[in-house]
C-alpha cells in the first residue's frame, strides 16, 4: 500500500472537504461532459448497429444528442441539467470549434483516433480547481487532410496525426489554459487565458457558452428551460431556469466587448433532413460566425448561450476571459475578484498534494503522478443510457427499426444508468469497462477513496448487474466478458480507505461482497463447460492476445479452455476468500464462506495441473509455460503454444494464509485442518512454512504456481530477449518475432507474431494490440503479485534479474525493479525526454512543453513510445500508485524461508 499521512492530508482544506458534510454539495458540478458523444451506440438508432456511420461528427454540431453532451474543456452539473464548455474560432475553419475531432473505426488506420492537442494538468477531487491546456491552430483546421491521409495508409503503416499535418509548425498555434474554480458549491468560475505562441500576430474568436441538456425533444411532457437576457447596473445577465435546478445566473467579464448571443439546443432538421423547423437551432453560433448569418441566432433568449469574445493577439500577447455560473439570490455575492478566486484553490490543491508527494523522489516525479491523477479527474462523465427505452423508441421520436430489437444489448433491458462514471477516455472510450474501472478505483483510492468505493458499488447495483450476476462488459457488448478484478479493486480500495481513516469500511465491504457472490456465481455457472473447474472465459479484454477471436464462435468448432480465464477465476476466488476472512473478524458466519472460496482455489488449481479430466493441461511442462488449450469437437486437445500475457497470468492467483492474521477467528483452523486431512490430494497444493519458537505464525501459500512453476515463469518474464521490456513486462514473447506461431485447420492458416506498437490487423479491432506492447494493468497485478509471494518466502529467496545476468534479486526488489521501468515511461530520461512521448517531437522540441504527458492506452514493447488512446489515463493513471513509496507493513511478518526447502517443498501439482 502506499504510504500517507493522513493527519497531514485530513489537515487540508481539500481533505476536510472529501471528509466533511457538504461533500456531496461540493461534488455536484464537475468535469462531466463527454468529450465524444457522436458514434456511441447510446446515439445509434440505425437498424445494423453502425454506430459510427448513424451519428457522425458532421451532425454533432447541428444534431441534438439523446443521452449526453460533449464539449471542449466540459464543465457541468451531475446530471448535465446545466453544461459549460468553450468553443474557438480562428477566422478559417469551416467550422466552429465546439469539440474534439478525430476519426472513426473505419477511418483510422489503426481504428479511432482523437486527432487534437490536449493536456490535464490539474484538478482535485471534489473539482473545486480544474485545469487543461487545449492547443488551437491559427490555420484551418486540416480536417480533410487527415481522413484523406489516414485513409491512404495501411494498418502497416504509422498513423498520421495532427501534428504530421505542419499546421503546428513555427509555433503558429495558440494555447488556450482552461481553469474552473469554484467560490462555493454552486458558484462556478470558468477562467480561458489565450496566449499566441507566434512571432506574429493572430485573431480569434472565443466562446464560453452554457446550455441545457436536452430533455424536452422525446416526448411531450418535460418542460423546456429558459436562458434570458437582463442588463443589471451596466452588466449583462443571463438567467437561467430549469425545471430541475434551483435558478442561476451566467455572467462574463473580459476587456474586450462581449457578444452575446442565443440559439436552442436542438437538431437543425433543415440542413440534416431537409424538412420544415423553426430555428435558430443547436448549430446557431457556427452559421453566425462562419456563415455571417443574424438569423441563425437570438440576442435575448434560449436554451443555448455564449459570451463571443473577438480577440486580436500581437506576437506572444495573453488575453483573459472570464465565465461565471452562480446560483441566484444572495448566497454569492454579485461581484466577484475571480483571479483571487482561482489562486486560493490552486493554492488548495497545491496543499492537498503537498500532503499526499512527500515521500516522492523528485519534483518529476511529482509532475508526473499529479497529471496522472489530474487526467483521471478530468475523464469522470455523466453517463445515461436506459437500454430498454433505448430499444423501444421515444414517445415524440419515430420508432426505432424493428432490427434492432434483435441486435446489440438487447438481453440487458434492466440496464439504467444514470451516473457519474470513472471512463477509460472520453474520447476513445467514453463509457464504462467494467475492468478498467476496477483499476480506475485502486487508482483514485489514493486521492479519495470514498468516490473510488462508489464507482465500484456502482456496476453491482440492480440497475447495472444482470439478473444473473453478470457485470456489465462496456457499451459496445454490455455481454462481453471482462476479466473478473472487481473483488481485488474492492479489497484494494477497502485497504487504502482504512490506512488513511483509521478504520475499515465494513458496510462497503460487506455489501460488494454479496453482490460478488452472484458474480461469481455467474463465472462458474457459464464460463465452465464441462464443470471441471477449467474456464474459457471469452473475450477476457485482451483483444487480439490469440489467433483466434475469443468472443465469438471458433473457425474449427469446439471451445478453449483459457489459461487466463482459469487464472482469473483462482484469482476471484482468493480475493472473495480474503474479503470472507476480513469480514468474519466481526461476523464469525463468513467464516464458512471464506472456506467455501479456499476449497474452491484448490478445486482449480488441481484442475490447471492435472491431465484426467482432459488429455491436455493448462501447464506445459516441456515449455515450462502456461498455455490455452484448443479442445475440438472430435474430442481432441491442442496447445496453442503461444508465449503471451495469459501464460503469466496465472501468477495473479496468489495469496499468503497467515495465522497471525487470521487464527483469531473461530473454527477457521479446524475447518482448514479438516479440509486438508480429508482431501490430501489437495493438500498437497498448498505451500506450508512454520518455524517453531521464534515467534513466526504459520504461512500458508495458496498458489496456482508455487517456487519451481514460478522460477520458471519469472525465467521467461525477466528474460529482456522475451517478455522483459527497459519498460515493463511485454503482453507478448519477443520470441515470436523471428519465429510466429502457426495453427492450420482445414486448409486455412491463422498465425500471430511479435508486434511491439500497432496492430497490423483490423479483425480484432484497429487500436488495439495485444501482441507485443506494455500494457499498465496487467504489469501493476505482476507486481501486486510478487510482492504477495514474497510475503511468503521472504528476503532468502532469491531469483536471477534479469535472466542471464548472473545478478539476482528478492521478489519485491524485482517488483519494485519493474515499477521503475514503468514509471521510466514517463519520467525525464538522461536526454531530456519522456519515452511515452517519442512520437510528438514538435512536443519535444519545444521547451515549454517538456511537462505537458499524456498518457496512452499502451506502450511499444521496445522503445516505450505511447501507443493507442492518448489520454487514457483510466489504468494508466495506476503509475500514480507506482511512483508512490510503498510501505511493506507485513515485512515484520515474512519468515525466511530456507531456499533448498524452498524448492522441494514445490513439487509441481
Amino acid at each position: 500500500m502506499p504510504p500517507l499521512c493522513p493527519a497531514k492530508l485530513l489537515a487540508t482544506v481539500e481533505g476536510q472537504r472529501l471528509h466533511g458534510p457538504d461533500l456531496t454539495h461540493w461534488r455536484q458540478w464537475g468535469p462531466y461532459l463527454s468529450e465524444r458523444q457522436w458514434g456511441t451506440v447510446r446515439e445509434d438508432y440505425s437498424a445494423d448497429g453502425t454506430a459510427w456511420d448513424s451519428f457522425p461528427h458532421d451532425h454533432a454540431r447541428s444534431r441534438a444528442y439523446r443521452w449526453g453532451e460533449d464539449g471542449i474543456a466540459g464543465f457541468g452539473d451531475d446530471k448535465l441539467d446545466w453544461c459549460i464548455s468553450l468553443a474557438l474560432w480562428n477566422q478559417h475553419d469551416p467550422i466552429l470549434k465546439e469539440r474534439l475531432f478525430g476519426l472513426t473505426n473505419a477511418e483510422g488506420n489503426h481504428g479511432e483516433d482523437v486527432k487534437e492537442l490536449y493536456f490535464y494538468l490539474d484538478g482535485t477531487p471534489t473539482h473545486s480547481y480544474m485545469r487543461m491546456l487545449y492547443k488551437y491552430p491559427h490555420a484551418a483546421y486540416p480536417y480533410a487532410d487527415l481522413v484523406q491521409e489516414n485513409a491512404r495508409r495501411g494498418p502497416d503503416r504509422p498513423e498520421y496525426e495532427i501534428l504530421d499535418t505542419g499546421v503546428f509548425d513555427d509555433e503558429r498555434f495558440f494555447d488556450v489554459m482552461v481553469e474552473y474554480a469554484k467560490h462555493g458549491t454552486d458558484d462556478i468560475v470558468m477562467r480561458v487565458s489565450v496566449e499566441n505562441r507566434s512571432d506574429e500576430s493572430a485573431v480569434l474568436d472565443l466562446l464560453p457558452q452554457v446550455w441545457a441538456r436536452n430533455t424536452w425533444s422525446w416526448d411531450t411532457k418535460t418542460p423546456k428551460p429558459a436562458m434570458h437576457r437582463a442588463d443589471v447596473d451596466g452588466e449583462t445577465r443571463i438567467y437561467a431556469r430549469h425545471p430541475s435546478q434551483p435558478p442561476f445566473v451566467v455572467t462574463a467579464h473580459a476587456e474586450q466587448p462581449i457578444d452575446w448571443i442565443f440559439c436552442e439546443n436542438e437538431t437543425n432538421v433543415r440542413r440534416l433532413f431537409g424538412m420544415d423547423g423553426a430555428g435558430p437551432f443547436k448549430d446557431g453560433f457556427n452559421d453566425y460566425l462562419v456563415e455571417h448569418r443574424e438569423d441563425a441566432i437570438r440576442r435575448d433568449q434560449g436554451t443555448r448561450v455564449a459570451a463571443r469574445v473577438h480577440l486580436e493577439l500581437a506576437g506572444h500577447a495573453t488575453q483573459t476571459v472570464y465565465l461565471r455560473m452562480r446560483a441566484d439570490g444572495p448566497r454569492w455575492p454579485a461581484t466577484l475578484d475571480y483571479d483571487a478566486v482561482i489562486r486560493r484553490r490552486r493554492a488548495e490543491a497545491d496543499e492537498f498534494y503537498a500532503a499526499i508527494q512527500f515521500q516522492l523522489a523528485s519534483d518529476d516525479a511529482r509532475l508526473v503522478q499529479r497529471q496522472a491523477l489530474a487526467g483521471m479527474l478530468w475523464s469522470k462523465q455523466y453517463y445515461h443510457f436506459d437500454v430498454a427505452m433505448w430499444l423501444d423508441g421515444d414517445e415524440a421520436q419515430p420508432k426505432p427499426p424493428r432490427e434492432r430489437k434483435r441486435g446489440r444489448n438487447r438481453d440487458w433491458r434492466h440496464l439504467s444508468n444514470c451516473d457519474i462514471v470513472s471512463m477509460p477516455d472520453k474520447w476513445e472510450y467514453p463509457w464504462y469497462a467494467s475492468w478498467d474501472l476496477a483499476f480506475h478505483a485502486v487508482a483514485f483510492a489514493l486521492i479519495d477513496p470514498d468516490f473510488a468505493k462508489k464507482q465500484l458499488l456502482l456496476l453491482v447495483k440492480d440497475r447495472y448487474l444482470h439478473p444473473n450476476g453478470q457485470i456489465p462488459a462496456y457499451e459496445w457488448a454490455f455481454g462481453d466478458a471482462n476479466p473478473p478484478v472487481h473483488a481485488w479493486a474492492a479489497w484494494r480500495v477497502y485497504e487504502m480507505d482504512k490506512v488513511l481513516t483509521g478504520k475499515g469500511d465494513r458496510d462497503f465491504l460487506e455489501r460488494i461482497f454479496h453482490k460478488l457472490l452472484l458474480n461469481f456465481s455467474w463465472w462458474v455457472n457459464r464460463k465452465d463447460a464441462d464443470g471441471h473447474n477449467l474456464f474459457q472465459g471469452g473475450f477476457l479484454g485482451l483483444d487480439n492476445v490469440g489467433i483466434f477471436d475469443r468472443s465469438s464462435p471458433l473457425p474449427t468448432g469446439g471451445r478453449i479452455d483459457q489459461a487466463d480465464g482459469t487464472a482469473w477465476m483462482a484469482a476471484y476466488a482468493l480475493d472473495l476468500m480474503r474479503i470472507a476472512l476480513e469480514l468474519a473478524s466481526e461476523d464469525p458466519v463468513f467464516v464458512d464462506i471464506g472456506v467455501k472460496f479456499f476449497e474452491h482455489f484448490l478445486y482449480i488449481a488441481e484442475a490447471v495441473g492435472r491431465s484426467d479430466t482432459c488429455e491436455t493441461g493448462l501447464w506445459d511442462e516441456d515449455d515450462q509455460f502456461f498455455y490455452d488449450v484448443l479442445r475440438l469437437p472430435d474430442g481432441t486437445t491442442v496447445p496453442m503454444r503461444i508465449r503471451s500475457i495469459v501464460g503469466l497470468i496465472p501468477m495473479f492467483a496468489v495469496h499468503t494464509l497467515s495465522q497471525k492474521l487470521y487464527g483469531h477467528l473461530p473454527y477457521l483452523r479446524e475447518r482448514l485442518s479438516w479440509f486438508l486431512n480429508h482431501r490430501p490430494d489437495l493438500a498437497k497444493l498448498v505451500s506450508r512454512w512454520y518455524e517453531p519458537g521464534g515467534g513466526r505464525a504459520d504461512q500458508m501459500l495458496l498458489s496456482l504456481l508455487r517456487g519451481h512453476r514460478m522460477k520458471a515463469l519469472l525465467r521467461r518474464m525477466l528474460d529482456e530477449s522475451e517478455f522483459l521490456s527497459k519498460f515493463g513486462v511485454r503482453a507478448l514473447s519477443r520470441v515470436h518475432h523471428d519465429n510466429p506461431f502457426e495453427y492450420r485447420h482445414n486448409g486455412n492458416r491463422f498465425g500471430i507474431r511479435y508486434l511491439p506498437a500497432e496492430s497490423d490487423s483490423r479483425v480484432f479491432g484497429g487500436n488495439s494490440n495485444w501482441r507485443g506492447p506494455i500494457w499498465m494493468p496487467v504489469n501493476y497485478l505482476l507486481i501486486e503479485s510478487l510482492y504477495e509471494f514474497h510475503r511468503y518466502y521472504g528476503d532468502e529467496f532469491q531469483v536471477e534479474y534479469p535472466t542471464h545476468s548472473g545478478e539476482t534479486r528478492s521478489l519485491d526488489g524485482i517488483a519494485q525493479a519493474i515499477g521503475d521501468r514503468l514509471t521510466r515511461l514517463f519520467l525525464l530520461d538522461e536526454t531530456g525526454r519522456r519515452p511515452v512521448m517519442a512520437a510528438y517531437p514538435l512536443l519535444e522540441a519545444d521547451p515549454r512543453a517538456r511537462d505537458l504527458i499524456l498518457f496512452h492506452e499502451y506502450f511499444h514493447g521496445d522503445n516505450g513510445r505511447g501507443v493507442g488512446a492518448s489520454h487514457q489515463t483510466g489504468w494508466t493513471g495506476l503509475v500514480a500508485l507506482l511512483l508512490q513509496p510503498r510501505v511493506s507493513a507485513e515485512a515484520a511478518d515474512v519468515p525466511a524461508v530456507d531456499p533448498a526447502r524452498a524448492e522441494a517443498e514445490t513439487v509441481a501439482p
